[in-house]
């Protein structure tokens, strides 16, 4: 920065040296801010209709563009420039009402398809007035006994043509009504497959790039902390209270596992994992209030770096944060797991759902009816936008057998590669009928680099101990970049391993 003097002003009345100085060092401090989360994705918040509140579940993209959400209310709302606003500003134009708390949609071979509490439905405009008309249900296979908590997340339509659906224990405890606390694939004619049980409060199902099917769980009973979880056909995902259930299922997600301890004190998911070979452990655990608190949807980026550096990554919401997760998922010896990052916090709402578009444009809808959410609006939609610059950020976090590599966005400064840059932690949870659970079985593993590559682009870190089973919480607050010198935009990560490579 350059300061000019005014050449009319007496050396009397010049600035002090003093001053001056004082004034350059503010200067250069403001230039050199440390980056910020929206410098590199901004978020656009869209009105709604005058005198509606959208308290928003599922987001669609439209084959025109458009782009479709339903709400907790019971409509549908078709919106027209949502990519575009405020340029063009948006347009909302009602499809459909009078549905059960949708939460979730998908669109195929011209029908709108909705997942509402009790069913699936698909709906489509006969004709061509704006409005539904034509309302048939797919599959009404599971029940509903009237409890408030029983929610229904469904999933866009698999490669072989499935939607699969989710659904909340009732009361978050118990399985009230028929295949509560399951997950459920249903086919195109409507075939309902019962698939997986052991869900208790989930937020949102969808899948990875791969198209292997995740849902999101909240802690609670049998779970110490929210996560993220594989779906394997034929799974336990731990909780067992919708598994009375499994004589209805006549086989077809396999025999009823063996019941979890029931104690007090709980046991540990590594270890019952020996009693129980059904279960299968989260594959990303999101440490309670650390992490988030409630993770909701799920959106593979397969917008092919439009979106930014982390094509092939999923995003999670979180309801209660209104924030967004970002995740790097790996399988090591038939198991997933990987590490949540941080990625962008401050929605209006809690977050639900979420949708990214082949043209790199993230949809985020929110409400904050039930639980409160961080954001303080009763209800959002926000659309994000990647700025096409790129963050310094830790790209991958890759288990190894005595550590894990780390891979990043930007080249690293080799000098702030050192041991000191870096700090663990390693921890699990109880797993039981108690509800939550705080951080068990701590470890302060050694953290050590053992190399880094040429081009600054990696570095490998050996962990001892690596603990099976554990969160290793990681903290890499004094790396620097080599481009700029600032640190990491998000410097923590949560890896849970679940498995140690061979």
């Amino acid at each position: 920065m350059t300061l000019q003097l005014n050449p009319f002003v007496t050396r009397t009345h010049m600035i002090p040296q003093r001053a001056l100085l004082a004034a350059v060092a503010s200067a250069a401090c403001v230039s050199a801010a440390p980056p910020q989360e929206e410098d590199y994705y901004r978020m656009i918040s869209i009105p709604p209709p005058a005198g509606e509140v959208i308290e928003a579940g599922g987001i669609e993209m439209l084959p025109d563009g458009r782009v479709a959400v339903c709400t907790r209310r019971g409509q549908v709302w078709i919106v027209e420039n949502a990519s575009s606003h405020p340029a063009k500003p948006a347009k909302w134009t009602l499809f459909a009402e009078y549905l059960h708390e949708p939460l979730s949609m998908a669109w195929k071979d011209g029908w709108l398809y909705v997942v509402q509490r009790p069913e699936l439905t698909r709906l489509r405009d006969e004709d061509g007035d704006g409005r539904a008309d034509l309302f048939e249900t797919v599959s009404d296979g599971w029940g509903i006994s009237g409890n408030y908590h029983e929610y229904t997340f469904g999933s866009p339509f698999d490669k072989e043509g499935n939607l699969w659906c989710v659904t909340c224990l009732t009361g978050s405890f118990s399985g009230e009504a028929l295949y509560r606390g399951w997950v459920l694939r249903i086919s195109a004619d409507g075939k309902l497959t019962p698939t997986a049980s052991g869900v208790r409060s989930p937020g949102g199902i969808g899948f990875n790039a791969k198209g292997d099917v995740f849902y999101t769980d909240n802690q609670g009973a049998w779970n110490g902390s929210s996560s993220l979880k594989w779906v394997k056909p034929g799974s336990f995902q731990g909780n067992p209270n919708g598994n009375i259930y499994y004589e209805n299922a006549k086989g077809a997600a396999g025999e009823r596992p063996a019941d979890p301890p029931y104690s007090d004190k709980g046991s540990r998911m590594e270890k019952e994992r020996a009693n129980i070979p059904e279960l299968v452990p989260p594959a990303v655990v999101l440490p309670h209030k650390k992490a988030g608190q409630s993770p909701t949807g799920i959106v593979p980026d397969l917008s092919g770096g439009k979106f930014g550096p982390f094509a092939g990554q999923v995003f999670v919401g979180d309801q209660t944060h209104s924030k967004i997760h970002r995740v790097y998922l790996e399988q090591v010896n038939g198991y997933y797991q990987g590490a949540a990052f941080p990625f962008l916090k401050g929605f209006k709402s809690g977050l639900i759902g979420l949708r990214l578009s082949d043209e790199g444009a993230l949809f985020a809808s929110g409400t904050d009816r039930g639980w409160g959410a961080r954001g303080g609006s009763t209800h959002s939609f926000e659309r994000v936008n990647w700025t096409g610059k790129t963050p310094f950020e830790i790209h991958q976090m890759r288990a190894l057998d005595d550590g894990f590599e780390l891979t990043f966005t930007q080249p690293v400064d080799k000098a702030s590669a050192v041991d000191a840059s870096f700090r663990m932690e390693a921890y699990t949870y109880s797993y039981g009928k108690v509800y939550g659970s705080p951080e068990l079985d701590g470890v302060t593993p050694k953290v050590t680099v053992s190399s880094v590559a040429e081009d600054g682009l990696s570095l490998r870190l050996k962990v001892e101990p690596l603990t099976k089973g554990h969160v290793h919480e990681m903290h890499a607050d004094g790396l620097r970049t080599s481009a700029g010198g600032h640190g990491l935009l998000h410097p923590e990560a949560y890896y849970t391993l679940n498995e140690i490579p061979d």
